[in-house]
């Protein structure tokens, strides 16, 4: 677990947490006594402080929703959650849905890490072999067009002149390289760039695709939970909310919510708004008409998982033979355009 430095708990730890707390209280045991346990349970320094901290509010406040909330390293879905939680009596129940919502975040987020992890490691070999090619390589093949009474031209010569530009400012190059990191940084890691990225891939019909399903597994998934713990559609969705991205998903699934509070029916309000995809939302719409939609929700949701993770797996297994071949056609092509010409040269001698 995370000290209180840092502002949210990651995934992985909101589901260990969870999953500690349902079973504690589920076997009768307080939630202040729960604390006590895994405090003198756990040796990570970080945890230690966290739950000290956590028991030492609740001794103050008796609520445990207020002392999660003052530790300020849970999620604000998490929090509201166990809010509820306390308020209807089922607060094990919750932690132990909650503990299996942030597993799946988890599973989902390791997919997509794995996913733009191997083309971006695949990508940046490719550009230290070309580099090594030009800066490293091509002088020497030019010492010895040079020893051959020849000089290079073309597509060789180009290169050549490259690596020496790149030799001479190798400062340069290293700062732009250390922007293009910060950028990347920036884009991946602020609340800010994150907001660009999205909106840059959005504009692509695959990628927007992707996107929504991703926004529609959350929505299920949280859906899924608010249901079960008995909240009205309308709450359910006001707490789903904390769930999706700004976006335009987010703007659609703001209409479902004022057109529930007009009066309309929940399943009504996401098939115009289009938040599923025609076979679930007709499933939403039986759900909701039979009263079972909370386990409608969830299967919903797993089959979503089951796209996304196929979809990645699809993407993956696309990518890595395209980033081999053009590897090689780049490097074959570098290393053809000094052999041909050094071929020829030899072969007049």
């Amino acid at each position: 677990m995370s000290s209180k430095s840092l502002p949210t708990l990651s995934h992985a730890e909101a589901a260990s947490f969870c999953s500690q707390m349902a079973l504690i209280l589920k076997s009768g045991i307080s939630s202040l006594e729960g604390i006590s346990i895994m405090l003198e349970d756990t040796n990570e320094l970080n945890e230690k402080k966290l739950l000290t901290q956590i028991y030492e509010t609740m001794i103050r406040t008796g609520n445990f929703h207020e002392s999660l909330t003052a530790a300020k390293v849970f999620p604000d879905y998490l929090l509201q959650m166990v809010k509820i939680g306390e308020q209807t009596g089922k607060l094990d129940e919750v932690m132990e849905s909650l503990a299996d919502y942030y597993e799946r975040e988890a599973n989902l987020a390791q997919t997509i890490r794995h996913a733009v992890s191997y083309p971006l490691i695949m990508a940046v070999m490719m550009a230290f072999v070309i580099l090594v090619l030009i800066t490293k390589v091509m002088p020497v093949f030019y010492q010895v067009f040079q020893q051959l009474g020849s000089e290079m031209t073309g597509f060789s010569r180009m290169l050549l002149l490259t690596g020496e530009f790149l030799n001479r400012h190798v400062v340069l190059f290293l700062g732009i390289l250390a922007a293009l990191v910060l950028l990347l940084v920036f884009l991946t890691k602020s609340a800010k760039g994150q907001t660009i990225t999205r909106a840059f891939f959005y504009r692509f019909s695959k990628t927007r695709e992707l996107s929504d399903q991703i926004s529609a597994y959350r929505f299920s998934n949280g859906m899924a939970l608010t249901l079960s713990s008995g909240l009205t559609p309308d709450e359910c969705l006001q707490q789903t909310l904390l769930l999706t991205e700004p976006g335009p998903f987010r703007h659609r699934l703001d209409t479902c919510l004022r057109l529930v509070s007009e009066g309309e029916e929940l399943c009504h309000a996401l098939l115009e708004q289009k938040i599923f995809t025609d076979i679930y939302a007709r499933m939403a719409v039986i759900g909701s008409k039979t009263g079972v939609l909370d386990e409608v929700m969830h299967t919903i949701s797993m089959r979503y998982e089951t796209d996304i993770d196929e979809k990645f797996s699809g993407m993956i297994a696309k990518v890595e033979p395209a980033l081999v071949i053009a590897l090689s056609l780049i490097v074959g092509g570098i290393l053809l355009s000094v052999m041909l010409p050094l071929m020829g040269i030899l072969s007049s001698l």
